[in-house]
């Protein structure tokens, strides 16, 4: 996670509340579907944010280029280092 020091305090939150939904997560392959179960819950923490879901599509691709989870094709991941 020592990337994340490069990132801004913006960028850096919600990175770590996207780790936080994948960690509520009990199994290590997830579907985005599971993923987007947060909606809501990230709505409440990012109001001005008005899509959440394409938010969400873009930390997962952060993770999975600094090795944290893998994309296993058709809306499909695994965690690797979480």
């Amino acid at each position: 996670t020592a990337f994340l020091r490069a990132k801004s305090d913006h960028a850096k939150g919600w990175l770590l509340d996207v780790m936080h939904c994948l960690d509520m997560i009990p199994n290590a392959d997830f579907t985005l579907d599971d993923v987007y179960h947060f909606e809501a819950e990230l709505k409440k923490k990012h109001p001005n944010n008005h899509f959440i879901k394409d938010k969400l599509r873009q930390q997962l691709q952060v993770l999975r280029d600094k090795g944290l989870i893998a994309f296993k094709g058709r809306g499909k991941y695994q965690k690797v280092r979480l």
